[in-house]
């Protein structure tokens, strides 16, 4: 098969296509021949030997999600058969003509979304309905405020907190940015270059906060937020350590948490997924849901696509095809 392969640490340039071997199934997994795969932020910062793969994951070929077709299956599963178009959350190796996964792992492709765009899907979702719905414990009516509303994270926060239910402020650096979060359904959209957030968005004033940033905008976040309020961290992409008023803390009754998804267990993602197809799966289907794709690549340019993410000029989410 070929395959996007990372033979050392360093610039996009260093992605080439190679002649790889095709995985085989073990117990439990199933093998997509792959349709498209997503690119993602890790996916860079592995690239840039930051983000090292898990032991026994595959370390030379990126990508956490894929969509495509399953081709065969392993001993015990039993949940899909060989044919069935799935999108699936991969803990590496998505930038294939093949990847292996456990079948707990894959989701149906989603109503309304084409099986190419549906490899935007399993990352974003699978993070966004973890840390807003299940950390976040984000309810109908309540408001949310998400960093970076404009990137894959933020096009499917956006969504489906807007079609929950909820009142959706998020931040963007251009009015080109601004426009396509309103776009999304987000009520209200700080350009940060131009207006202050929490002037913008005012004390006490939001329920949920998803930081992708970390950073010294922990003090900012606990002015923000309500009482009760919960913070919770999925990146710290402006600094891993900040200073903490833990009397605002107190106060509150702020709760602060934060996960990473790649290293969670095939079991945990397993429940997850379970979750998502019963609870988020009517969101996503809905005729109101935008694809999060606006950037489709070969996999022979793999290189170009971490180029347009690493400038940060994009909008949505960055698809390679197969």
């Amino acid at each position: 098969m070929k395959a996007v392969v990372l033979n050392q640490p360093g610039e996009a340039h260093e992605l080439r296509v190679e002649d790889y071997t095709k995985p085989s199934p073990r117990s439990n997994e199933v093998l997509i021949r792959v349709k498209a795969a997503g690119v993602n932020r890790p996916d860079i910062f592995q690239r840039q030997g930051k983000y090292p793969a898990p032991n026994g994951i595959v370390q030379d070929i990126l990508g956490l999600e894929v969509s495509g077709i399953i081709e065969e299956m392993g001993v015990g599963v039993t949940s899909w058969k060989p044919g069935a178009e799935v999108c699936a959350l991969v803990p590496g190796g998505g930038y294939a003509e093949y990847v292996t996964v456990d079948s707990g792992s894959c989701l149906p492709i989603p109503d309304n979304i084409s099986l190419e765009d549906a490899a935007a899907i399993p990352e974003v979702l699978f993070t966004v309905w973890h840390n807003v719905f299940q950390r976040g414990q984000l309810q109908k009516g309540e408001s949310v405020l998400i960093y970076g509303g404009s990137g894959g994270i933020g096009s499917m926060a956006i969504q489906l907190c807007h079609l929950f239910g909820a009142k959706v402020y998020t931040l963007a650096s251009t009015e080109e940015k601004v426009s396509y979060c309103y776009k999304l359904g987000a009520d209200k959209v700080i350009n940060y270059k131009k207006e202050n957030l929490l002037q913008g968005i005012g004390n006490n004033s939001v329920d949920v906060i998803l930081d992708s940033l970390g950073g010294e905008h922990l003090d900012v976040n606990l002015d923000l937020l309500r009482s009760e309020g919960r913070l919770v961290y999925i990146n710290a992409m402006d600094g891993v350590k900040s200073s903490l008023n833990l009397m605002k803390l107190m106060v509150k009754r702020v709760q602060i948490s934060g996960s990473t998804l790649r290293a969670r267990s095939i079991k945990f993602k397993k429940s997850l997924a379970e979750d998502i197809l019963v609870n988020a799966y009517p969101l996503v289907g809905s005729p109101y849901f935008k694809s999060p794709v606006n950037y489709r690549f070969s996999f022979h340019q793999a290189a170009e696509a971490h180029a347009l993410m690493e400038s940060r000029d994009f909008v949505g989410k960055i698809i390679l095809l197969f």
